[in-house]
């Protein structure tokens, strides 16, 4: 192998055929053949559709944080029928049936397992509700199961420990969510979540970069059908407002909402300020605030 390319042991040809059908890798060269026998890793079989696949596979699903068992556990379906697919007698369904109850219950019989089974079901419908990526409902559940091995979910609701440990994903991964939408979704106020939150990122050491307000700008501009242009433009002036340290101790919503608004009527694509405001969801008082700051200290000429 020359820079990590493979060359022939015998020619040193760098011409290397692979042959599928005769498990072989020779030199196109020579002729030598370098590796025989080879073993296929790839599945020997074909499905054109999911229900061939679930029926052909050999393996279970990946893991995964949000599953109480994280998927290793086994399941009793409901379909109640044999392996040859005849429906079972109804003295063999009442057992399957005690045997689904018992399989439940065993299944979840320390508080800390009950606990997540209700905690994890709670995440899927907040992850639903705000159309979240699977990969945060994971990195959240693995936060959750932190929390719960060092018990500091003691004293609290399940419901408050959990939207705090999504709001440390979405700031992760700078996803803007924030704690006005999070409260409306779960029913937990917002200080609640808030000091939960701070709690929460100390205890478990969890490094949580500080909010950007241009991470605010796409989501903001597409519900107001805002073009490319517009969107450039507020991210410039929130960044030239960033280096001049404008933004310190302003709530990026507010401030992204301002930047959206001055370059919207600066572009000629205005969008009036209580427009901008329900799409943020900050009050148009906000916005005005925010807009004179960054129009005097800026020294920027917008005809509103």
């Amino acid at each position: 192998m020359i820079d990590g390319v493979p060359t022939c042991p015998e020619c040193g040809s760098s011409n290397i055929e692979h042959d599928s059908f005769r498990a072989e890798v020779s030199c196109s060269r020579c002729g030598e053949v370098i590796l025989e026998s080879m073993i296929d890793e790839g599945q020997e079989w074909r499905a054109f559709d999911a229900d061939q696949r679930q029926e052909k596979a050999r393996a279970g699903g990946p893991l995964s944080f949000t599953k109480p068992n994280r998927g290793l556990s086994t399941h009793i379906d409901q379909f109640n029928r044999d392996d040859s697919g005849k429906s079972l007698p109804a003295y063999t369904r009442n057992q399957m049936y005690r045997l689904r109850s018992w399989h439940k219950r065993a299944s979840t019989s320390t508080s800390m397992e009950r606990n997540l089974k209700t905690a994890l079901h709670e995440l899927k419908r907040i992850i639903s509700t705000l159309r979240l990526p699977h990969a945060v409902a994971e990195e959240t559940a693995m936060i959750y199961r932190q929390a719960v091995r060092k018990g500091l979910i003691r004293g609290r609701l399940i419901e408050e420990v959990l939207t705090s440990c999504l709001y440390i994903t979405c700031r992760k991964r700078r996803i803007p969510r924030t704690l006005d939408e999070l409260a409306e979704v779960s029913g937990i106020d917002k200080k609640d979540i808030g000091r939960t939150y701070r709690f929460l990122k100390d205890e478990l050491d969890i490094e949580v970069p500080l909010s950007n307000p241009v991470d605010y700008i796409p989501r903001f501009a597409s519900q107001l059908d805002l073009n490319g242009k517009v969107q450039e433009e507020a991210k410039r002036i929130l960044e030239e407002a960033l280096h001049m340290g404008l933004i310190s101790g302003r709530g990026p919503t507010g401030v992204a909402a301002a930047a959206l608004y001055i370059s919207s009527v600066t572009l000629g694509e205005k969008r009036t300020q209580k427009q901008v405001a329900e799409a943020a969801g900050v009050t148009e008082v906000t916005i005005r605030n925010r807009y004179a700051e960054l129009k005097e200290e800026m020294n920027l000429t917008v005809n509103a």
